[in-house]
């Protein structure tokens, strides 16, 4: 009986060294873990990620219609292919009118908008640097390629606003971002990533589609973004109509496609 009692008190020591060994070197892990990234783990909230996402999403759309010098098909591929990248962190506005449209019919904080803008912003500034510091890279062009016509490089840009005709380039991008909010709207309910991705690509392809057509019959141009209009080096805070036709007109646009789908009863997560 003697011996069975010690060796079932051996046995229940072990075990229980056992235990606690075990248990110490989960703590010393999750030690190791938590000291690994104290700074990002601090910061790593849903709101911090939907800015970065915003900000790297902006710069991806607005880095591809400056490569793409605005071609509508590779603009929706592109819009497509940032809404699938960084769609489930932030939703993927990637778009200033779009955000305060959100903001307006009440699908998001005032706060949360202003982060969305700012960091689409400097998401579209960035591009505009970093594409910008390529091109200043590039050789010079020589004497016998300038006579055959071959100018130096130069990154896309917005064309110049026609004189007087400032009004109908208004009409233009509010229609456009009519078109596009109402298609931003209506993707919001769509059950997958990539019908909703499609969703916002091919809205925004068919808004710029009817709008640039309108823009293009008086030689202008419709951007139907905000920050991707900073990209364009489209703002010039030195008159009234460029922040009038690229801001002010887009932003209307866009909330008035997400109030027109409102009223159609379509049902929009927030």
């Amino acid at each position: 009986m003697a011996t069975k009692k010690t060796a079932s008190s051996k046995k229940s020591v072990a075990t229980t060294k056992a235990k606690s060994n075990k248990v110490t070197t989960v703590k010393a892990v999750s030690a190791t873990s938590s000291n690994r990234l104290p700074v990002l783990g601090s910061v790593k909230t849903p709101q911090v990620s939907a800015a970065v996402a915003e900000f790297v999403g902006t710069f991806i759309l607005a880095a591809a219609v400056i490569a793409s010098q605005g071609q509508p098909v590779l603009v929706l591929f592109a819009l497509v292919g940032a809404v699938l990248a960084v769609g489930a962190a932030s939703g993927a506005h990637l778009n200033p009118a779009i955000t305060v449209a959100a903001w307006a019919t009440r699908k998001m904080t005032a706060v949360r908008a202003l982060v969305y803008i700012v960091a689409q912003v400097l998401g579209a500034m960035l591009a505009l640097v970093v594409l910008n510091a390529f091109v200043g890279q590039a050789p010079d062009v020589s004497s016998q390629a300038s006579m055959l016509g071959q100018g130096a490089q130069e990154l896309f840009k917005a064309t110049a606003i026609p004189a007087g005709k400032e009004w109908t380039l208004i009409l233009a991008e509010l229609m456009g971002a009519a078109i596009f909010g109402f298609a931003f709207a209506s993707a919001r309910k769509q059950v997958t990533r990539l019908s909703k991705a499609f969703t916002i690509g091919l809205g925004f392809f068919l808004a710029l589609l009817v709008a640039g057509s309108a823009a293009a019959a008086i030689s202008g141009m419709t951007i139907l973004n905000p920050a991707v209009a900073v990209a364009l080096q489209a703002i010039d805070f030195n008159s009234v109509w460029p922040v009038a036709i690229y801001v002010l007109a887009t932003v209307v646009g866009a909330a008035g496609g997400f109030v027109l789908n409102d009223l159609l009863g379509v049902d929009a997560d927030a």
